[in-house]
């Protein structure tokens, strides 16, 4: 590609440090929420996985809502929220991106408690500093479409994909994401995103399916000539039986759904013939979004592999457990109820593929949130579909250069997958 212009022999050594690194993580699910083990430290799996080795990425400061306290948007411990901002320039002066940070969910009042003791529930604890990366990279040649944007990255610390609206006294726990959402964005607003000619919401795991939820409401801040879209990656959720024949992610978005009163904020035209669990999941709300959206999912998607489909809980002898951790050590009947999975996933985003002003890029790898690590948004091996990769896949599809519903063979044809291998 010609605006590859990084040599290989840098992205040679960027690769071995992303493997070293993969060499060395796995996940856990405690009560909805992921969790990060690296090299023996607990931390929220997600925020670090976001994060791929670049040379010398630009870093952000962390920007406190001052304007939010008082109006109770707040994180889960009562601390303030914030968002990450680095100003666009040039031709994208007038441009903005939205990143909603992804990192699971709390569905007990045990599991928030935990939380707010991390930075995925309390500004107290998040990095006053993040690297933006991919899709959120400030050179052209790692993000060549959105560099010269304003792009923000909006800290997620509510725990239930920007959508609750209640709290617990006794607990001293605060549902607030959906207030979160509004703060943030009449915040931007004020500090220029209402002059926006160009405007896409995106965001990674629990911020992709907090990017389909919030999408509308999204295009709804801006004139009819402001040309808005959103992205969802890795947000595509499947309502799923999990290997058991149990579903272990509606229930625990069951509990999400109720401790943090999501039903309100859930869109009218889904609770008005669902009930609101089913409303959290994104197959049921992807057709009736007005706004542009594109999908981007790995169609094994690695964290509902190993917490929606084949956790512990539905996994008691461990059957399932070295497949989980190396797509190459599945069996031939844990791969066929893979492509189950994914059949599955092509079945529900029939009808919304079928929009044209839709996009998707489903590909068959064992990944999780494509769009922030620069290794598969833009780089020399990165993933591609018809040789196109992730970047320019949504580049073409956001400014209408072509229509992009980019769908991968089955497992194992694409041999240029990042597939994640976790480590015991």
């Amino acid at each position: 590609m010609g605006s590859r212009v990084r040599g290989r022999e840098s992205m040679k050594m960027k690769l071995f440090w992303f493997w070293v690194v993969i060499g060395v993580v796995s996940w856990d699910v405690v009560d909805g929420s992921e969790l990060l083990h690296f090299n023996g430290t607990e931390l929220p799996y997600l925020e670090y996985y976001g994060v791929s080795q670049v040379n010398n990425p630009v870093m952000v400061g962390l920007t406190l809502i001052t304007s939010a306290g008082a109006k109770g948007a707040v994180c889960l411990d009562g601390t303030l929220p914030g968002y990450h901002l680095h100003r666009g320039y040039g031709s994208g002066a007038n441009s903005w991106l939205i990143q909603l940070e992804g990192g699971g969910w709390c569905n007990s009042v045990r599991s928030c408690i935990y939380r707010k003791k991390t930075r995925r529930g309390s500004s107290t604890y998040m990095e006053k500093q993040l690297p933006f990366t991919g899709i959120l990279s400030n050179k052209a040649e790692e993000n060549p479409d959105f560099f010269n944007w304003n792009r923000v990255k909006l800290r997620y610390c509510d725990g239930a994909s920007f959508a609750g609206d209640s709290e617990d006294k006794a607990a001293q726990l605060q549902f607030r994401g959906q207030r979160i959402w509004l703060v943030a964005m009449e915040d931007l607003m004020s500090k220029g995103m209402r002059y926006a000619k160009q405007a896409l919401l995106s965001g990674c795991s629990a911020g992709g399916l907090a990017s389909i939820l919030h999408c509308d409401e999204f295009r709804d801040l801006f004139p009819g000539t402001t040309k808005v879209k959103c992205l969802s990656d890795a947000g595509m959720f499947l309502d799923a039986a999990d290997v058991s024949g149990g579903h272990t992610l509606r229930n625990m978005y069951s509990g999400v759904v109720n401790l943090q009163g999501v039903k309100p904020n859930l869109p009218r035209v889904c609770t008005n013939h669902l009930d609101p669990t089913s409303c959290f999941f994104p197959q049921n709300l992807i057709t009736s979004i007005k706004t542009p959206l594109f999908l981007l999912n790995a169609a094994y998607d690695a964290w509902q592999l190993q917490a929606s489909l084949a956790p512990p809980s539905a996994d008691p002898h461990g059957y399932w457990r070295q497949c989980t951790l190396n797509n190459a050590k599945c069996s031939q009947s844990q791969v066929q109820f893979l492509q189950g999975f994914r059949n599955r996933m092509l079945n529900v985003i029939r009808q919304f593929a079928s929009s044209r002003q839709n996009g998707l890029f489903i590909n068959s790898c064992f990944a999780h949130c494509q769009s922030e690590r620069q290794d598969t948004w833009f780089a020399d091996d990165s993933p591609t579909i018809g040789n196109k990769a992730i970047a320019l896949a949504v580049g073409d599809w956001y400014f209408d250069r072509a229509a992009i519903k980019a769908i991968d063979c089955a497992y194992p044809c694409d041999k240029t997958c990042h597939n994640l291998v976790f480590h015991e």
